[in-house]
C-alpha cells in the first residue's frame, strides 16, 4: 500500500471515531417486538410513527390511510420515503398523529416514516437526507402583530 492511500480504520481515527463507536453509530435501533420508533413534525403537528416488516399497511389513528387521509396527494405525500428508498410494500406503519391539520399531518408523517427508515436501516440515511425528507420543514404561521389587520396586512388607509 502506498503512502497515498488510507484504509479505514485511519479515516475513522482522523475523525475522531474508534472502530467500535463507529460500529455502535450505525446500528439499527430496533425494539423487543421489531418495531422502529421516530417522531415526525411539521406545522403544528406531530406524529409518533411505528415500523416493522410486513405487507405495506399503514394505519392512522387506529384508521386505514385511505380513510384517514381521502386526498389522493396526502397519501402520495406519505408513500414518498419508501418509493424513494424501494422499500414499498415491505414495512407496516402503526402512527399516531395529532395537531394542525390534514395536510400538516401528512407532512409530520412523512417526516417520521424517513425517520423510522433511518433508525430500521441506517443505510437509507444518505438517499433521504439527499432528497430532504430528515429535515424537519420549519415553517409556520405567522403571528398577528398589533397595530396590523393581519400577520403584515395594514388597516385600509383613508385620506378623508
Amino acid at each position: 500500500m502506498s503512502e497515498t492511500q488510507t484504509t479505514l480504520t485511519d479515516l475513522k481515527d482522523l475523525a475522531g471515531l474508534s472502530p467500535e463507536a463507529e460500529a455502535e453509530a450505525v446500528q439499527p435501533r430496533i425494539d423487543a417486538q421489531g418495531r422502529a420508533y421516530a417522531t415526525g413534525r411539521r406545522k403544528d403537528s406531530i406524529a409518533r410513527v411505528w415500523i416493522k416488516p410486513g405487507g405495506g399497511r399503514i394505519t392512522v389513528n387506529g384508521k386505514d390511510q385511505t380513510i384517514y387521509f381521502a386526498r389522493p396527494v396526502l397519501r402520495m405525500l406519505i408513500t414518498q420515503p419508501f418509493l424513494v428508498t424501494q422499500r414499498a410494500n415491505q414495512f407496516d406503519v402503526v402512527c399516531t398523529v395529532k395537531g394542525g391539520g390534514l395536510s400538516g399531518q401528512a407532512g409530520a408523517l412523512r417526516h417520521g416514516i424517513s425517520r423510522a427508515l433511518t433508525a430500521y436501516e441506517p443505510e437509507l440515511r444518505s438517499r433521504l437526507k439527499s432528497v430532504g425528507f430528515l429535515t424537519r420543514d420549519s415553517r409556520r404561521v405567522e403571528r398577528k402583530k398589533y397595530g396590523k389587520a393581519k400577520a403584515r396586512r395594514s388597516f385600509q388607509f383613508s385620506k378623508r
